[in-house]
C-alpha cells in the first residue's frame, strides 16, 4: 500500500472528517484554517490539485470529473486504510505471533475487550 506524506495525510484527513465531496479550492480553505494544523497554509490550489492527482494515481481520492471545479471523496474510509497499514506492518514481520503479542501486550483493557468481542464475533 502506498503511503503517505504529511500533506498528503492532511488532505486525507480533510476528506475522511467531511459527510460531502469537497472542491480543491474548499480543501485548500480547510487545510489554511487549522483544520489540519494549518499545513495549507498559503497553498495554491495548483498544489492541491496535485497533492489530489498524486493521491487518485494511489487509490485514495475519487474525482467527480462531470462537475466543475471537481468533486474530491476518499475512496475508502480512514478504518480501512489504518487496516491496511496494520496488515502491511504484519506481513513484512518474520515473527507475526511476536507482533501480534506485542500489540496485544500493549492495548488497553477496553481494547482488549473490544478485540475479544471482534473475534467472538468471527
Amino acid at each position: 500500500m502506498a503511503t503517505l506524506g504529511e500533506l498528503e495525510r492532511s488532505v486525507m484527513d480533510l476528506l475522511w472528517d467531511s459527510a460531502d465531496a469537497l472542491t480543491a479550492g474548499a480543501i485548500r480553505d480547510g487545510l489554511a484554517h487549522g483544520n489540519a494544523a494549518g499545513a495549507g497554509k498559503d497553498l495554491a490550489v495548483t498544489t492541491v490539485l496535485t497533492v489530489l492527482s498524486r493521491l487518485e494515481a494511489k487509490d485514495f481520492v475519487n474525482r467527480d470529473r462531470d462537475t466543475r471545479p471537481h468533486l474530491f471523496r476518499a475512496s475508502t474510509s480512514r478504518a480501512a486504510h489504518m487496516a491496511e497499514l496494520m496488515h502491511e506492518v504484519l506481513g513484512a514481520a518474520p515473527d507475526r505471533e511476536a507482533v501480534l503479542a506485542r500489540f496485544v501486550g500493549q492495548v488497553s483493557p477496553s481494547e482488549v475487550a473490544a478485540l475479544r468481542r471482534m473475534l467472538d464475533g468471527k
